[in-house]
């Protein structure tokens, strides 16, 4: 092993890592050059022939040109050959010796150079006390790297007596030790080595250090790579292949010579082009099946091959003949002797249809004619444009039938397709249950004629609309009865379809109506109806036209049945939808409310709205919005109508209502996921308002919901800023906010879903400005009045989304309806509230209620003063048809009713005031709680209530 593989830090058995930035890393080379000479198609190679030569005459293809170029027929390419076969033996022989003996002296001097670098660096002044001091590797690293960058050599590397490195250019490689033998150097002899590394042949030279006293104190190891040295073959290589360039350039200008001089007298042609040539002429005369004729410039035919003489009928020998010597009509003739260029034209020769394609070839040197046999091909391109035709027409029944879900415009959008390009008439019945969304049963095949279509309005059918029942024998029946359509191509002469109606039947025959097809229309294996294609102008029906009339009534009766269904899904969405919203909307004394519903373009939604009495004659008004569309939407909607008129009963404020809502969605919600159900409630918002007339205040909350429009009695417009809460079901649980208003009377309110002032392509903020003008345009019309107004100025076209629009006119009690009194907690002033009580109820009018009425009050102020505490009071309010009595405490625990046994001397008080009163009810507020009974007054008195009293006794 070498000391290149002892110091260096790769061996020579292939894992030598070069130094960073080493001259090994800036001397490896990148192996052999890998463009090599290449045999490639000739740029300047002979072309296929003159032009005279025709169109037959074709230039050898790549594959024949280098099956040329390897086997050369002709004598210059034979002789081309010899010469470069020569020449590059010369170059090759010139090289390899060059190569081998610049080699063998690259060696050496690689020696010579590794040797004298290792030597002079040990020589150097210093070396041996640097190897002898205290850090060597600090004091020689740099003077290392300084030769090695100034010599040129690949490294230097000092080592110690014992092995270890001094330096190296690769830095963590100090400190090693390298195991391998260096006796020799260290007993003064100079030792190199030649070996093979990863970047080539290499040469490493090994010397010694030593002292003043002559000890060895270290080693000093250089090696170079071979391909360092200057090689000489470099330098010459250019000369020898420029040398042997120009002699091939002289053999391939001698060879072009004689090649040039033989296609001459061959007119361009070689062996191959020659056999090529031969090849065509005989598949031209023979194989082809197309006619070939070629003429000379005299109209004089030189060529005329097999299928040119079968279809011209042409005798034996015509060569040299003139073509209107031939008995060709004078039109055909005369374009072939004439030399004209002709594309396609078309000429009838016996029974055969030709295409004859004329081109010339050159000024009076002649002209090639070819002939084509179109007769099939003229007969297939008719059946085509028939096939083509009805493939379009099945296009546009795939794209233009079924735009809608409206069971007549489908089925007029079938006879708008098939007339006029397959029918001039089209008409169709569908049995009576498919008009109303059912399901066809079979039982009757009674129809109603629902679409027809004609190229004239005067024809004698039966008009649209027409109830039509078909005779057994009728070609419409019997197509009914066998699924499968039904061609009658004379109607003259169809006596089933005559029977049917004997006078329309003549007056359709005298009309020109000829033929027909009746094809049924079948969907999920049910008969739905029929359609009928009557043709009077176009050719009678073939039986190729039941196929396009099937596909079309085949397609039609999906699009008809989609619609059918969806029909009947609306038509039950709709009546779920109208059972779940209010009818007639109650008579109140504190509104007057008008109302407008207007479903969407798509279907069922989900607004709602709602107008709840309260006790107090206060009134709740609700608008509310479930997105979404159809049955999920409408039943969602009767849910959260039924949920409000639940918790309004309790007279719940609107923040706390709108909470209840909120958290009875989220477990609707949940309860759907723990069931596998995907549809939701969320998205549902709602808008809720409680309005005093006592007061005028108007208390409302929000959930995600459009403000509400105010119109002052003036006729101005605002939109209040009212709190908004997420909707309802995704609010997480987070506290709403309430807003009070303070309405005066005759002031207008108006609620309404988003589907009002939302719309594609418009903003809210433009549709909340035109709702304000619009409302400013209704000053002193009617609800009805001003609820239409607002439709018509907001919604141009029927609206893509459900519209609830809630306007209600507030109205103030008359302050001599209300009668108020402040209790003390005395017990002896019940007396005194009963009859001051007593004598209002006299002003009213109502003394016979006075009785019933003391019995109420005196319970419910008792219970207060016992129970309650301050302030304590008292309120009558009577409405239009109902009086109400109020008892406010300050406590919040609210009584309940109770059933008194025989042995109890109490609880019996709640029970007399619930059996008095028509309804009665506990209602909280901010300082407390109001017990409140509510009596009918439209009815006189409650009766004799003395069998009442005992029996609870």
């Amino acid at each position: 092993m070498g000391k290149l593989g002892r110091y260096a830090p790769a061996s020579r058995r292939g894992d030598h890592v070069p130094p960073k930035g080493g001259p090994q890393e800036a001397g490896r080379t990148a192996g052999p050059s890998e463009a090599g000479p290449t045999t490639g198609r000739p740029e300047g190679g002979p072309t296929a022939g003159p032009p005279e030569a025709g169109p037959t005459t074709r230039r050898p293809s790549a594959g024949r040109r280098l099956l040329s170029l390897r086997k050369p027929r002709t004598v210059a390419g034979q002789v081309f050959l010899l010469q470069l076969v020569v020449v590059l033996l010369l170059i090759a022989t010139a090289v390899t010796a060059l190569v081998i003996q610049d080699r063998n002296r690259a060696i050496q001097e690689a020696k010579d150079r590794s040797l004298v670098a290792a030597e002079s660096f040990a020589n150097a002044r210093g070396t041996a006390e640097a190897m002898e001091s205290d850090d060597p590797t600090a004091e020689l690293q740099p003077h290392a790297e300084a030769v090695r960058k100034k010599t040129g050599v690949d490294y230097v590397v000092a080592l110690s007596p014992y092995g270890f490195r001094w330096t190296h250019p690769d830095t963590d490689q100090i400190g090693k030790h390298v195991s391998t033998s260096y006796g020799q150097a260290l007993e003064g002899e100079p030792h190199q080595t030649t070996f093979d590394s990863s970047l080539g042949k290499a040469v490493d030279s090994t010397v010694a250090v030593f002292n003043d006293k002559g000890t060895a104190v270290g080693l000093v190891t250089v090696g170079v790579t071979v391909n360092k040295v200057t090689s000489v073959v470099q330098q010459q290589l250019p000369v020898i292949f420029a040398a042997g360039g120009v002699a091939l350039l002289l053999a391939a200008g001698g060879s072009a010579l004689v090649s040039g001089r033989l296609r001459r007298q061959t007119r361009g042609l070689g062996p191959v082009e020659m056999t090529r040539m031969y090849e065509h002429h005989d598949a031209v005369l023979h194989a082809v099946r197309e006619g070939v004729i070629i003429l000379d410039g005299d109209g004089r035919l030189l060529l005329v091959n097999d299928e040119a003489r079968r279809l011209l009928a042409l005798p034996p020998e015509v060569e040299g003949r003139p073509v209107t010597g031939l008995g060709l009509s004078p039109a055909l003739a005369g374009l072939l002797g004439s030399g004209r260029a002709a594309t396609d034209k078309v000429f009838l020769a016996g029974d055969t249809l030709l295409a004859v394609n004329v081109r010339p070839v050159g000024p009076k040197e002649g002209s090639v004619a070819t002939l084509r046999d179109t007769t099939e091909l003229h007969a297939l391109a008719g059946r085509a444009d028939v096939a083509g035709g009805r493939l379009q027409l099945l296009y546009e029944a795939s794209t233009r039938i079924g735009t809608t879900l409206d069971v007549q415009r489908t089925a007029e959008e079938l006879t708008e397709v098939a007339v006029p390009r397959f029918a001039d008439f089209a008409t169709i019945e569908l049995l009576e249950p498919v008009l109303r969304g059912g399901e066809p049963t079979g039982a009757s095949r009674d129809m109603r004629r629902i679409a027809s279509e004609g190229i004239r309005d005067d024809v004698p059918l039966y008009p649209v609309g027409r109830r039509m029942h078909y005779a057994p024998s009728n070609p419409v029946a019997i197509g009914m009865a066998t699924g499968r359509p039904v061609l009658v191509a004379q109607l003259a002469m169809a006596d089933g379809w005559r029977v049917q109606n004997p006078e329309r039947a003549q007056k359709v025959i005298d009309y020109g109506i000829h033929s027909m097809i009746s094809v049924p229309l079948k969907a999920r294996g049910q008969l739905l109806g029929v359609v009928e294609f009557w043709r009077s102008e176009q050719d009678p029906f073939e039986p190729d036209d039941l196929s396009p009339a099937e596909e079309l009534a085949a397609r039609a009766a999906v699009c008809i049945d989609n619609a059918r269904r969806y029909t009947r899904e609306h038509t039950t969405a709709v009546t779920l939808q109208r059972s779940l919203l209010p009818g007639a909307l109650p008579e109140l004394s504190a509104l007057e409310v008008g109302h407008r519903y207007l479903p969407a373009q798509a279907g069922v939604g989900g607004d709602w709205y709602d107008v709840i009495p309260l006790p107090g004659a206060r009134v709740a008004l609700v608008v509310g919005d479930v997105v979404g569309h159809g049955l999920h939407a409408a039943a969602t909607m009767g849910r959260l109508r039924t949920a409000v008129h639940n918790f309004a009963a309790l007279d719940l404020p609107p923040d706390e209502l709108l909470a209840h809502l909120d958290d009875l969605i989220s477990r609707i919600d949940q309860d759907a996921e723990a069931e596998g159900k995907t549809e939701a409630v969320t998205g549902a918002t709602c808008l809720y308002a409680v309005y005093d007339p006592v007061s005028g205040q108007c208390v409302l909350a929000r959930a995600g919901h459009p403000g509400p429009a105010l119109v002052s009695p003036d006729g101005s417009v605002t939109f209040p800023d009212i709190p908004v809460a997420p909707p309802l079901g995704v609010g997480g649980g987070l506290p709403g906010e309430k807003a009070v208003l303070r309405l005066a009377a005759d002031s207008r309110l108006v609620l309404y879903t988003d589907g009002l002032v939302e719309a594609r392509g418009r903003d809210i903020d433009v549709g909340l400005d035109m709702l304000r003008e619009a409302l400013a345009r209704t000053h002193g019309a009617t609800l009805d009045d001003t609820c239409q107004t607002v439709l018509d100025a907001m919604l141009r076209t029927r609206p893509s989304d459900d519209v609830a629009l809630l306007v209600a006119r507030t109205r103030l009690l008359d302050p001599d309806q209300v009668a108020e009194w402040e209790v003390p907690e005395d017990p002896a002033a019940v007396s005194r509230i009963r009859a001051e009580a007593t004598r209002r109820l006299e002003s009213w009018g109502l003394g016979e209620a006075a009785f019933t009425t003391e019995l109420i009050l005196s319970e419910l102020v008792t219970n207060a003063i016992r129970y309650g505490k301050s302030p304590i009071s008292l309120r009558l309010l009577r409405d239009h048809d109902s009086l109400f009595c109020e008892v406010a405490d300050g406590t919040s625990t609210s009584p309940h009713l109770r059933r008194a046994t025989l042995t109890d001397e109490g609880g019996r008080g709640l029970f007399l005031v619930a059996q008095l009163s028509r309804r009665w009810g506990t209602r909280y507020t901010d300082r407390g709680k109001i017990i409140w009974a509510e009596q009918a007054i439209d009815g006189g008195a409650t009766g004799d209530v003395s069998g009442l009293l005992v029996a609870n006794l």
